[in-house]
């Protein structure tokens, strides 16, 4: 079965967050940027559950973690 491939406002959907394109800005604004030390998963504006999700995407090579690593490059442009 084909999928449909993953967006960057998929992963704000999953992250439980806003994912229209005025909040996704919003956010990049708020949270720009990271400290290169910080790992991604490890930034204070994470949950806990939102932590887990984005450490086990990357450690499992998983769908999201080409969006995950998108993600961790914009935050810290």
């Amino acid at each position: 079965m084909e999928t449909l491939p993953l967006l960057f406002k998929d992963l704000f959907a999953q992250l439980g967050l806003p994912n229209d394109d005025n909040s996704i800005r919003q956010f990049m604004e708020a949270n720009s940027p990271l400290d290169p030390s910080t790992p991604l998963a490890n930034a204070a504006f994470w949950t806990s559950s939102q932590a887990s999700f984005l450490k086990e995407q990357i450690l499992a090579d998983a769908d999201w973690s080409e969006l995950v690593d998108q993600l961790n490059t914009a935050l810290r442009a």
